[in-house]
């Protein structure tokens, strides 16, 4: 059942598409309602990954949640948005401090667009002196904007010290940015700012709070696919099993 849901939805987001082909820099697709989530590329370890990023489009403007990774696709993302749908972005919401969540903190501020990250996040920018956003996030906080209402919550450490994951409860999607792994995923990626020990604990909250989502928006590649916090979880445990292994075996 699963799979032909899946099969489903990738048919929709094809005919939903804004006519880009396969190889476009940029990659629109419609979610649901006035969500929609884009792609870009960069590379990771010589080899070209797509990253997932989502807007929502609101009768006050455009709330942009994550930059395209591709620094190059900055100012065409504003553009395809305000061609599609007549608006301009007005809300831009870092999920955490690395490049590719983060890295149009300095682009959009300067556009005039409001630029937000949490306090973690922002301790981290200023710590690498790198470009911080605007606003600041004190707490986990719901935002209303136009008719929808969405909480920025952190679940704890895991694939950075500062992710972050949004939840539109009346609509049941999570954007869970890197936090969440793809569910064709075959590891945990990058793991240089991971806490993999506490990733465990960290998605357990998420699951407890946020029930029933209908979907699951993860940071890279496939975003179809509801199993990918699940998904998730077990990367993280078969991670966590294997260095426990490979710990013992070094104290022999």
């Amino acid at each position: 059942m699963r799979r032909a849901v899946a099969i489903i939805l990738f048919f929709i987001i094809l005919s939903n598409s804004f006519g880009q082909s396969k190889n476009s820099p940029l990659q629109i697709s419609h979610l649901m309602g006035d969500f929609y989530i884009y792609k870009t590329f960069n590379k990771y370890k010589e080899t070209l990954i797509s990253a997932n990023a989502m807007y929502l489009v609101t009768d006050q403007g455009v709330v942009l949640f994550d930059a395209p990774w591709d620094k190059s696709q900055f100012q065409p993302l504003l553009d395809s948005i305000k061609s599609k749908h007549k608006k301009n972005v007005v809300m831009y919401f870092a999920t955490h401090s690395h490049d590719d969540r983060s890295g149009g903190l300095k682009f959009y501020r300067q556009k005039g667009i409001k630029t937000y990250t949490t306090k973690l996040t922002d301790q981290i920018l200023k710590n690498k002196n790198e470009n911080r956003a605007e606003f600041i996030i004190s707490n986990d906080t719901v935002f209303k904007v136009g008719k929808y209402k969405f909480e920025v919550y952190y679940p704890g450490k895991g694939h950075a010290l500062d992710n972050i994951v949004v939840w539109f409860d009346n609509e049941k999607v999570l954007y869970g940015g890197c936090f969440v792994k793809s569910a064709d995923a075959k590891d945990l990626g990058y793991l240089d700012d991971a806490d993999v020990d506490e990733w465990e604990e960290s998605i357990e909250k998420v699951q407890t709070k946020f029930k029933k989502p209908k979907y699951i928006i993860p940071g890279h590649e496939n975003w179809t696919d509801t199993e990918s916090l699940n998904h998730t979880l077990k990367l993280v445990q078969e991670y966590k099993t294997k260095k426990a292994s490979d710990n013992k075996l070094n104290k022999k």
